[in-house]
């Protein structure tokens, strides 16, 4: 079973806030760029999917936010695909701050597949090698 390794980086200055705790905002961007750096590791990367005119827009995110992340502190990403239909798919998010060894935040978040126009595509038929990839990656959830 492969494993995928997570996102991991520190926490920058510009995005914290008057509190000194990193903007809420922000953690959504890390979800982007945890759940690019997935796709990738899946055999599915942005550069490729986005030249060949496949987009996934976000249809919602639900976080939770438990535990502040500071300027400096690293903090790591865990992302897995919860569900896949060929169309649309679900992802689950912990962040972790690996400075204080706290959970910092759970996170679902819900895409789609379409193409440049917003239509959605089912990718079994028109790409099934990026499907096949996708769906290994929901047999490789660690269950």
């Amino acid at each position: 079973m492969k494993e995928y390794r997570p996102y991991r980086r520190k926490a920058y200055y510009y995005e914290t806030d008057r509190m000194d705790i990193v903007h809420h905002s922000n953690y959504v961007r890390w979800l982007e760029e945890a759940r690019i750096d997935l796709m990738e590791q899946a055999g599915c990367p942005f550069e490729f999917t986005e030249k060949q005119g496949i987009v996934s827009p976000v249809l919602s995110v639900s976080c939770e936010y438990k535990y502040p992340v500071r300027f400096g502190d690293e903090f790591e990403v865990k992302c897995r695909l919860l569900s896949f239909n060929g169309c649309r798919f679900k992802l689950e998010y912990e962040v972790n701050n690996l400075t204080t060894g706290q959970l910092s935040l759970t996170a679902v978040t819900e895409h789609c597949f379409t193409g440049t126009d917003l239509r959605p595509i089912r990718m079994q038929k028109k790409y099934p090698e990026l499907y096949e990839n996708l769906l290994e990656a929901l047999e490789d959830k660690g269950e």
